[in-house]
């Protein structure tokens, strides 16, 4: 809408993706401000509450009651914002929006499973969760070959691509936005701890699409130039805008949860925007709490399965720590604070190549 009036009604603000992106923003917070106090309402009046997980340990007990499936908020929000102030004829943007759209319905289907049976073990199967959530990354992977995007595959600190992936890309693009999918919704466990690592990573993936869809910035930062990737960034930061109001709800003791519906399409999103900007190895680093958390899990499971023996207390490693005895507030901060080291990182990347 906001571009329409650029084009219509000659109000030459508009046509900068730096306004469009501050305004989607705004509307994605105070839309999502707006909308959670009334959705908490709701889902307490449902009893939609996920249940707590048998295992976890004994102070995650007390939070049974709280209302889940907070992600249908803050990514409807942020779907409502991006609609309002991009370029619809993006191919990139219709990409973004799949993503969202088809991940946050396998998330739904799976809080709505966990709600309805009462019980943690209830939503849908591993195996079925994988099946949706590859054929999902398929479409969107699929929407991205068709329309030519490059398939170079670039690395951090160095300028030139490494090889051309060719046919190969789509396999390993679906598996970039299955992986940071189940990332973020592994780290998804205590209040507010895949919020604000979300929030940095959606920064820093937003400045390197807005860099490389722009010819002058990314000639000079010698990254690759994407035309018209820049559209993307405003949903980065609609997004952006949408899980501060959340957390705002969601910071501890937490008054919802985002669940599946949230943590699903964040985190495919994640991986998205990462394809677009030629940052598949990048996201690494910049998603490196959700790597720790995801690798934590296997090691866990694997140790076990082979050698009978735990490497951690418990994982994912946040309930590691929780079971020697932190606080969880320290915890969460604490993973806030290696998430904002590790995007630092990733964004002196950008020049030291």
């Amino acid at each position: 809408m906001f571009y329409w009036f650029y084009r219509h009604l000659d109000i030459n603000i508009f046509q900068y993706i730096s306004v469009r992106a501050g305004i989607a923003f705004f509307i994605a917070f105070f839309l999502t401000m707006f909308l959670l106090p009334k959705f908490v309402k709701w889902t307490k009046s449902k009893n939609a509450s996920q249940p707590i997980y048998e295992y976890a340990p004994d102070s995650h007990q007390e939070k049974a009651g709280t209302p889940t499936m907070g992600g249908v908020v803050f990514i409807f929000s942020t779907i409502i914002a991006t609609l309002l102030t991009v370029k619809l004829n993006n191919f990139y943007v219709v990409g973004g929006i799949l993503t969202l759209g088809f991940f946050s319905l396998i998330g739904i289907q799976d809080d709505y499973s966990k709600i309805a049976k009462k019980a943690n073990s209830a939503g849908l199967s591993s195996k079925a969760k994988l099946i949706l959530q590859f054929f999902a990354a398929f479409i969107v992977a699929a929407v991205l070959i068709m329309y030519n995007h490059t398939t170079t595959l670039y690395t951090p600190f160095y300028k030139y691509p490494l090889f051309d992936m060719s046919f190969f890309a789509l396999a390993f693009w679906i598996l970039v936005m299955v992986a940071a999918s189940n990332a973020v919704n592994l780290t998804d466990g205590l209040d507010g701890l895949a919020t604000v690592p979300s929030i940095m990573a959606f920064f820093t993936l937003s400045g390197i699409v807005y860099i490389t869809g722009h010819a002058i910035f990314s000639s000079y930062l010698l990254l690759p130039n994407i035309k018209t990737t820049g559209e993307l960034a405003i949903i980065g930061t609609a997004l952006i805008g949408s899980l501060i109001a959340f957390l705002w709800y969601n910071c501890h003791p937490a008054q919802v949860f985002m669940g599946d519906s949230g943590s699903l399409p964040m985190g495919a999103f994640m991986g998205y925007m990462a394809i677009v900007a030629k940052s598949e190895i990048l996201l690494v680093i910049i998603g490196l709490i959700f790597v720790i958390e995801t690798v934590s899990v296997i090691l866990q499971v694997g140790s076990y399965k082979l050698r009978k023996k735990r490497v951690f207390l418990m994982a994912p490693i946040h309930h590691h720590f929780e079971e020697k005895g932190w606080k969880e507030n320290k915890i969460i901060v604490r993973f806030w604070i290696i998430s904002f080291m590790a995007n630092l990182v990733a964004l002196m990347s950008l020049k030291i190549r």
